[in-house]
């Protein structure tokens, strides 16, 4: 059998995580024939966001790290397929698989179509609807641009579908579940600080980071109130907060008197706070999952969500920026659940490199189904 090159495409946080579960799988597969390449765009560069990921995880060192950096969509991207293109020239992998939503996932995807490499998309299907989403555009072009599209759920399949691209579309279950299955125990095993300090069900826990709620004065100035109530009047907020977040509150001239502001946190610690919070505000689409894994309840401070099957049971509920919505679901919390199944066995590492390994013989198939 001759050798399979994957290369993998990571640039942010949730990134490496999902990156960690296809490692494992690659290293659990019996056979030699596997060759994996790691490329690191540097979309997160600070310490706590990216290398502190690779050390807890045990993912190997990426093989190539462009060093991007920040900056402008626009100006990102086009740095991101300006340092790719010679890489993956010189790489020359079977496949290109990428992760999520970002804009190492835009990058990626443009690069390897446009030198007709297959492209495998980890988190395909996944739709919020609303074009404004910067995320919103990544997925729908990546998934367009992919041979294998690799569905974290039924209902991502069923998205693919309605879209002409469901021959391409294969349920795996989500990488996320798989990790936080493997890495949660790891994660309140630890001794630190924060399992110290932090008790369960003591605090609720907060995480703000995407652009229609920092980027909004209005929006972030809102936000800041509401944790500023929930943490006076319902129980403290523990707050790990972006770089990018803080620069805006300082720009703003916002403080969070009551809210316990702390530096980012790594992805164990991030698991520990998760199962411990007695509930989450966040607009991450990653925390509203590992809640959900959890049985945290979820109030996500946006308009719509991606996973949508979050939603059932009052285990998420969206509010936006409402102070009063968010109240009223805070108050509701004790009526959430039951959690039903609907992210996979957590054995979805396995299922995509059984997906990868049984395309690869087949000639590329981009026809829609």
């Amino acid at each position: 059998m001759s050798l399979m090159r994957i290369c993998s495409i990571v640039g942010a946080r949730p990134q490496f995580v999902k990156l960690g579960v296809l490692c494992r799988a690659l290293s659990q597969k019996e056979v030699e024939s596997w060759r994996h390449i790691i490329i690191h765009t540097g979309q997160h560069y600070d310490p706590g966001l990216s290398a502190v990921f690779f050390d807890e995880l045990t993912i190997p060192r990426p093989d190539h790290n462009l060093g991007i950096g920040s900056g402008s969509h626009g100006q990102q991207t086009a740095d991101m397929l300006k340092g790719l293109e010679p890489v993956l020239a010189a790489e020359r992998p079977d496949w290109v698989v990428l992760y999520g939503d970002t804009n190492s996932t835009l990058a990626g995807a443009l690069a390897a179509a446009k030198m007709d490499i297959r492209i495998a998309h980890v988190e395909a299907g996944l739709r919020s609807y609303r074009r404004a989403m910067p995320e919103e555009i990544n997925r729908i072009v990546a998934d367009h641009l992919s041979d294998l599209l690799l569905c974290p759920t039924r209902l991502a399949v069923e998205n693919l579908r309605k879209e002409g691209l469901g021959t391409r579309a294969v349920f795996t279950g989500d990488v996320m579940y798989d990790a936080a299955l493997a890495y949660r125990r790891v994660a309140e095993s630890r001794e630190g600080m924060l399992s110290h300090t932090w008790k369960p069900s003591e605090f609720a826990l907060a995480t703000v980071h995407r652009a229609e709620n920092t980027d909004e004065p209005q929006r972030l100035r809102a936000i800041i109130q509401i944790l500023d109530r929930v943490s006076r009047t319902i129980c403290p907020v523990l707050w790990p907060i972006h770089p990018r977040t803080r620069k805006r509150l300082q720009d703003l001239g916002c403080s969070c008197l009551s809210v316990h502001l702390i530096e980012p946190v790594s992805y164990l610690d991030m698991l520990l706070l998760e199962g411990r919070s007695r509930f989450i505000l966040t607009d991450s689409g990653g925390v509203q999952k590992e809640a959900y894994f959890f049985q945290t309840p979820c109030i996500t401070l946006r308009d719509e969500t991606e996973w949508v099957e979050t939603l059932r049971n009052h285990c998420n509920v969206l509010t936006g920026c409402n102070e009063d919505k968010v109240m009223q679901a805070i108050s509701e919390i004790p009526s959430a659940g039951p959690w039903l199944p609907e992210y996979g066995d957590g054995d979805s590492g396995r299922a995509i490199v059984d997906a990868l390994a049984r395309r690869t013989g087949r000639k590329r198939d981009l026809t829609s189904g």
